[in-house]
């Protein structure tokens, strides 16, 4: 069944709908979204939102290009990596320049985890990424920190998209796969956050994701080889609907938040019945194969130091030692050595008795 919530669905000045949790951990949100989506307003709007309603958010700004923040950060990666050193150093362009900057941050983050661990009265952890979001989703550094503050702290992602672009519904099939991809990628909570809803509601946005029909009427205004991968598409992500959860949210106004807020509380639930179990189960399987790998290189390693192994048929019959007959199984050496002086001394005996026989004859 599609979560969904709209402007007008709860006011936003019931303290009922203030954030709740159901872990003393903080909650992680990762902002994704497309660029000029309107992310960097979003962290500013529930910051401000969180701090008035008594809560401790704890924010990190993961984007190393952003010129000005209009939020404190406690954690800022500019701080840290000076972006257009780094393209100047390594001769990069824009886009790689962030790439970088963010794997020269992932390379201590554990730094991060620690300094949050030692943080004992902060509720939320707010994430803010750079514009371009294929360079945080899609990148080595990107899922480093991402799995490494998961494994920690239950981890919601916000997944921002501009309402008003996504009036036409080729572009809204665009954000529809991104979101898709990105939860399926990084298998965490995924809240679709409806931006600018000042501008344009988002109740035609949740028409389209619960009547199909309707979809396919506003793509047929629009005749167009886009169009009819988007109609293909639309048939695919019907599943990808009925689990996803969505808001619409004013980030200049902030209406909305309080919805925000309810359905984190939900995704926090979901974190802890579905992606800890796979968690666990994943571990689990990394065990299984540290293991089978350490076993074939112990056999490796007896068979180049020329140790035997020891067969089944020795396993079950550990008393015989070798596969030689019975007759010779029980041979002695130290008996044969006996036998063959034997024979030398009494060959000696009769030669020494002939020559005397000999001497004898002659005389």
């Amino acid at each position: 069944m599609l979560t969904t919530a709209t402007t007008s669905d709860v006011a936003d000045d019931q303290d009922s709908n203030s954030p709740k949790t159901d872990s003393t951990k903080p909650v992680v949100i990762i902002t994704l979204g497309m660029a000029g989506s309107g992310k960097t307003c979003f962290m500013q709007r529930i910051n401000a939102w969180l701090h008035a309603k008594n809560k401790c958010p704890y924010v990190i700004n993961l984007d190393p290009a952003v010129f000005e923040l209009p939020y404190p950060a406690n954690i800022d990666i500019r701080d840290s990596v000076k972006y257009k050193e780094v393209m100047k150093q390594y001769q990069l362009g824009p886009n790689g320049g962030i790439i970088t900057s963010l794997n020269l941050f992932a390379t201590k983050f554990d730094q991060v985890l620690d300094i949050l661990e030692k943080k004992k009265d902060i509720d939320f952890v707010l994430i803010d990424t750079p514009g371009q979001i294929e360079v945080f989703t899609w990148s080595a550094s990107g899922t480093i920190i991402s799995d490494a503050i998961a494994r920690s702290y239950p981890t919601v992602i916000a997944f921002i998209m501009d309402t008003v672009r996504c009036t036409n519904p080729v572009t809204f099939m665009s954000n529809m796969m991104y979101a898709c991809s990105i939860m399926y990628k990084t298998r965490l909570p995924l809240i679709v956050v409806m931006n600018k809803t000042d501008i344009v509601d988002n109740k035609f946005a949740v028409e389209w994701m619960n009547d199909f029909e309707t979809f396919q009427e506003a793509l047929d205004a629009q005749p167009s080889y886009s169009s009819n991968l988007s109609r293909s598409m639309s048939l695919v992500l019907d599943e990808f609907y009925k689990d996803l959860r969505t808001v619409g949210i004013s980030a200049v106004t902030g209406q909305g938040c309080a919805n925000f807020f309810r359905e984190v509380g939900s995704a926090v639930k979901e974190y802890y019945e579905e992606y800890i179990p796979h968690l666990e189960e994943l571990r689990r399987v990394i065990e299984k194969r540290k293991e089978e790998e350490m076993e074939a290189q112990l056999k490796k390693l007896k068979v180049d130091r020329g140790e035997e192994v020891q067969l089944e048929e020795d396993k079950l019959n550990p008393t015989q030692t070798t596969n030689l007959p019975p007759s010779f199984s029980n041979y002695n050496d130290s008996n044969d050595n006996d036998s063959d002086e034997e024979v030398q001394y009494e060959e000696s005996t009769a030669a020494a008795a002939s020559f005397e026989r000999y001497r004898a004859g002659l005389s």
